[in-house]
């Protein structure tokens, strides 16, 4: 009798990630390849990928958008996310991350894991992602797979379950030893992997290998221990049920190891994806609100429509909306409630994404990672449903901007189609923020970092056409209390006619370590009434958008109301929400103020030739060294440096060695600023 396999269990939704120039793309581009997907290698220092399509992809050699493309492996449909790996973009992965059921994490095989590595699997750890890693670029010099697995599990803190033993090092790297079946795959230049026997050199290896991973599966997961006690071994299908369960619950992850660029290995990648992580089946069902009152939306085609939109993306044949599905069926035509908007939105056209092309769909179920064509209000965050089941799903969180330019165009007459530019690059990428500047009335564009900046700047230049004007970058600065004031009286008092205001507030304001900001009540006897107090809270947060050293936000205080009085007529919330904006301005005036900026964590790789310079321009940006570590002939030096400091670093760093230093940087929060306040 034939069993009938469930649609939703062959698909597998996944990402890669990784830090810049680990091989995120390259992975991507072999894994079209292996499946037939596409039938040429994609190089990305040929900009001949296929998912790095973007002009300025190409141009820059690194990955900017997130791109989605299918492929199918041994049955199974595998949709894929390309992500950006360096810092800047971190929204996009965060987008990503959000409608993904596991992930792929990508290692350089000499450099291990790397900061943007650190900040992308702390990402997929908060939004409960399962992972394999595959430590890429084994035919490199200095390529070690046990320093890199020793890095996972030291900086990472998985238990790294390592399933492979590589055949050879460096360029002599050809193949690897599966250690779950105890065979070994090798591969010749171009060719398929060939499945024989494990050499006999490396025999005694690839059995010790396998018993330290029978012993830590059979210390994490508890069936297989039972068999490991009862035998001394675990059984081939025992072990991969083990891994697959231990991947899906987060107890572990496994390592596959292997060379994108030269073809080696990306098949038992791909036997990885669909052996370990799970499928729409396999994770909890989406859980959303509606009036107030949670509710589940399992992964059935049978059950009410319910889709998240994670990226939307203008082209020159319409608006793309991607749509992650959860639950129900999505057909050509149909009419979707926009959740967010509370709005209807017609579908006109479904399409299967392979990056920059589409394939038409009739319909999309539960599972399925689709484009459509139609949404005119619908943005990155936007939940659709069936209009008469709906259900709002929590959106991505959006990251705060920490750099800004002012940017206006060059011709009097394009000053609308700028307007309508940068709305469109804040409908595409929502970490990018468009203000007006109240005192100056320029337009200010903020995002997550020069680089960032340079992008959509680029974008308006090229896709709009657009002469651009943009001002030097500036970071965000926040203000906050290094000593605070007790027993600061304030009166409102407001007679001009008719009804007057009175308000009459007694604050206390001090420093408040975790940050943010804390807002308390101690009055007594009801002389400040609750509504009342709730007037004053919504006054103090109304005073925390301008600080009294340069107008800039405050953070990192705490406001304890102690005492009041009201009136019997003239008392309201306005008033009280009044004295309490301007007796916490008049306090913050009274307190001594620190002003905080943006600092990052750089991480500096420069020839050790090059050492003494890059620390001494460090040091004149007043960074401090954190770490430095000699590896494969460069030297790898960390320090904490103000953001502000580092603009122009890239151009400075090129020249100090001859154009053969990189760095990184990564935000680490905010530090005390030694400078006076710089005005907005």
């Amino acid at each position: 009798m034939r069993t009938h396999v469930n649609p939703l269990a062959v698909v597998r939704n996944l990402g890669i990630l990784a830090h810049v120039d680990a091989g995120k793309t390259t992975v991507t581009e072999r894994i079209l390849f292996a499946t037939g997907t596409t039938h040429k290698r994609g190089e990305v220092h040929d900009g001949t990928t296929v998912t790095d399509f973007d002009p300025q992809e190409r141009d820059r050699g690194i990955t900017i958008f997130a791109a989605a493309v299918s492929c199918a492996w041994d049955g199974h449909r595998i949709n894929l996310i390309d992500t950006p790996g360096h810092v800047d973009f971190a929204d996009e992965v965060e987008r990503a991350l959000r409608v993904l059921d596991g992930a792929v994490a990508v290692f350089d095989a000499v450099a291990g894991v790397e900061p943007q590595s650190e900040s992308v699997w702390r990402q997929a750890d908060r939004h409960g992602v399962p992972r394999i890693a595959f430590v890429n670029k084994m035919d490199r010099a200095g390529a070690d797979l046990d320093a890199a697995v020793a890095s996972i599990r030291r900086r990472l803190h998985p238990a790294p379950l390592v399933v492979q033993v590589p055949i050879g090092t460096e360029d002599t790297f050809t193949g690897v030893v599966d250690l779950v079946r105890m065979r070994a795959l090798r591969w010749a230049d171009g060719g398929d992997p060939e499945d024989t026997a494990v050499p006999d050199g490396l025999r005694d290896e690839a059995v010790a290998r396998r018993r330290v991973l029978e012993e830590a599966v059979a210390e994490l997961h508890p069936g297989a221990l039972e068999e490991f006690c009862d035998t001394g071994t675990l059984s081939e299908g025992t072990l991969s049920s083990a891994l697959r369960d231990l991947t899906r619950d987060g107890d572990g992850v496994v390592v596959l190891c292997g060379s994108a660029y030269r073809n080696r290995g990306v098949e038992p990648l791909l036997d990885a994806v669909v052996a370990y992580l799970p499928s729409p089946l396999d994770v909890p069902p989406v859980r959303g609100t509606h009036e107030g009152e949670e509710q589940e939306r399992p992964a059935d085609p049978d059950a009410p429509a319910c889709a998240l939109a994670f990226k939307v993306q203008a082209t020159p044949t319409g608006r793309l909306t991607y749509l992650r599905i959860y639950s129900g069926t999505v057909e050509k035509g149909d009419t979707l409630w926009d959740a967010s908007a509370r709005r209807a939105e017609r579908v006109g056209r479904i399409l299967r994404v392979q990056a920059d092309r589409h394939a038409p769909l009739d319909r999309a179920v539960a599972g399925d990672i689709v484009a459509v064509v139609g949404l005119k209000s619908a943005r990155a965050g936007s939940t659709l449903c069936a209009p008469g089941a709906p259900l709002a799903l929590e959106p991505p969180g959006v990251p705060e901007p920490v750099v800004s330019v002012a940017v206006e165009s060059r011709r009097a007459g394009d000053t609308d189609r700028l307007a309508s530019g940068l709305a469109r690059l804040t409908e595409e990428d929502p970490s990018l923020v468009v203000r007006t500047d109240p005192e100056t009335g320029q337009t200010v564009l903020s995002g997550m970092g020069e680089l960032h900046l340079e992008v959509a700047v680029e974008k308006l230049r090229r896709e709009l056409g657009l002469e651009v004007n943009v001002g030097r970058p500036r970071v965000s600065y926040r203000e906050t209390v290094g000593r605070g004031v007790s027993g600061l009286v304030f009166r409102h008092v407001k007679q001009d006619g008719g009804a007057g205001q009175f308000a009459h507030v007694v604050l206390d304001v001090e420093p408040y370590e975790e940050g943010g900001f804390e807002f308390r009540s101690v009055v007594v006897g009801g002389r400040v009434p609750q509504e009342y107090v709730r007037a004053v809270e919504s006054g103090c947060r109304d005073a925390l958008t301008e600080g009294p050293l340069g107008g800039h936000p405050v953070t990192g205080l705490r406001v304890t109301l102690t005492d009041g009085a009201t009136h019997v007529k003239d008392s309201s919330d306005t008033a009280f929400r009044t004295a309490g904006r301007l007796g916490l301005r008049e306090a913050l005036r009274a307190c001594a103020m620190v002003l905080l900026e943006p600092v990052v964590e750089v991480t500096v790789t420069v020839p050790e030739d090059a050492v003494g310079g890059v620390l001494g321009d460090l040091a004149a940006r007043r960074g401090r060294v954190t770490g430095s570590v000699t590896r494969a002939g460069a030297a790898v030096v960390t320090a904490t440096v103000p953001l502000a400091e580092l603009f122009g670093y890239a151009t400075r760093l090129r020249s100090r060695t001859q154009g053969r230093g990189t760095f990184t940087a990564r935000p680490t929060g905010y530090a005390p600023a030694p400078v006076a306040a710089p005005t907005r």
